[in-house]
This record gives structure tokens, sequence and C-alpha cells, in this order.
């Protein structure tokens, strides 16, 4: 449980960690879109080499990444069997009433693992890399256009922040849960299902009550330090745009454009 490293901030040196937040944000959901563009192994070929591109730039060891991306490995297995299991097209390789196995079910399953693996890279390098205070500055100067329409900018970025930032306390307070539970003599991933739910009940209420409390001692603190999401806000973080961060969004176009081209030489 402790090893998912996403909403975890890593200090560093490093090129991306000097980037504006800003800037790593909208290049990381840009990249998040035109992972859609890619239809064929040239197009997630390159995509491929820019995420081990970026993820280098961290100055962060892929074995990190790795580990930080194996609690979730089965969860994205089973979105990627399904994908296998439903879709038809192409040669056929078995056929067992609704189920069938084929090229095209295939084919697409490789591709949605790997966009998978490589939302989850590029989001963890994002949260590595920035403080979750610069992550709330930059989701909060992004978002500030929607003040026009009475939209509570503040809020919603405080919201996101936290909960980005809770889900390393959230796993990390799992496992030890998790230790008592075994220093009990509990053992998990064992017997039927049903058993193994009903040893889950142990776990879920703790981390229910624990994540209340922390709540509430969160809340005190923010009211305690006068905290209000109402009224005009100063900030001692001044947000600076660089030639570096342009340098970034560019390297995204740039990107868009070769994914558009390759997209393009797929249906010659």
């Amino acid at each position: 449980m402790n090893k998912l490293i996403l909403g975890r901030y890593f200090p560093g040196d490093s090129w991306l960690h000097k980037l504006d937040p800003r800037a790593k944000l909208i290049a990381a959901i840009g990249f998040i879109a035109v992972l859609f563009v890619a239809i064929n192994w040239q197009g997630y070929l390159l995509l491929i080499l820019f995420t081990l591109f970026v993820m280098r730039l961290s100055d962060i060891s892929l074995k990190m990444y790795i580990r930080g991306v194996r609690p979730l490995i089965w969860l994205i297995l089973f979105t990627v069997s399904l994908q296998v299991l439903f879709t038809a097209g192409g040669t056929v390789y078995v056929n067992w009433g609704p189920i069938t196995i084929s090229e095209y079910g295939l084919i697409n399953g490789v591709f949605i693992f790997c966009r998978f693996v490589m939302i989850i890279f590029i989001s963890t390098v994002v949260t590595l890399t920035t403080k979750p205070i610069d992550l709330t500055d930059g989701i909060n100067a992004l978002l500030s256009p929607l003040r026009l329409f009475k939209v509570p900018v503040d809020d919603i970025s405080l919201m996101l922040t936290i909960a980005l930032r809770f889900i390393p306390n959230l796993l990390d307070e799992t496992q030890k849960v998790m230790d008592a539970q075994r220093a009990r003599g509990t053992t998990f991933g064992e017997g039927s299902l049903v058993e193994q739910m009903k040893k889950l009940v142990p776990i879920i209420m703790p981390l229910f009550v624990s994540s209340l409390k922390r709540a509430e001692d969160m809340a005190d603190v923010m009211e305690v330090r006068g905290y209000q999401s109402s009224g005009p806000r100063s900030s001692f973080r001044k947000l600076t745009w660089k030639s570096h961060d342009t340098l970034a969004i560019f390297t995204m176009i740039m990107l868009t454009a070769g994914l558009v081209l390759l997209r393009q030489l797929g249906h010659l």
C-alpha cells in the first residue's frame, strides 16, 4: 500500500522541479488529451518515448515509478481484460458466446494498457516535482477566469489539492492498520472471497474514523489560522512564467502535431 507514490512530493533540483506549476498542469492535461489521438503503434511508440524522456528529466529513478504503479496493476489488467474479451474485429482466435478474443481486441488491449500506465506516470511526475502548495496556486491560477461566473475557485483548488495530498497519507495509514491486524494473527489474501471481504472490515472502520479525525483536525487548524474561502486573498508566493515554461508548452504542441501527422499517415 505504501508503495504508491502518486500524490507524494520528492524534493529536487531538476528541470521539471523548476517549472511553473501552471505549465506542468497544462502540459499534463494536454498530454492526457493527446493520448486519444494516437491510433497506431507509431503514435504510441512516440508517446512512450516522450513519457520516458519526461520521467528522466525528473531525476527520479525508473524503479521508483514502477514500484508506484504496481498497486494499480490489477485494476489496469482488469480493465484491459474487459477490452480484450468483448471487442471483436479482425482475426478471431476464441469465440465463446459473448466472449470473443480477436486481433482488434488484443491490439486495443495493449493500447489501453499503455494509455493507463502513461497517464499514471505523467500524473505522478507532476505530483513528485511540485509542492502541494504550488500545486494549489497553479490550479487556482488556471481556474481564476471562472470567478467571472461566480464559481468558488479557491474552494475547488483547495479541495483538489487536499484530496491529492490525502492519497499517500491514507495509504500509509492503511499499511499501519494492516500491520497491526497481522500482529493480531490476521492473514490477508487467503481463504474464499467472502472470508477475504470479512477481513477488510477491521481495516475499513479504523480508516474511516482516522480520515474523519484527520479532516476535523485540518478544519480546526485552518480555522485557527483564519482561513476564509470568501473575500479577497493575498499570497506570499508569486508565480512567474519563464522561458522554459513556454518551451514546455511548445514541446507539447510539437508532440500533438507529430501525433496528428502519424494519425493522418495511418489513414493512407
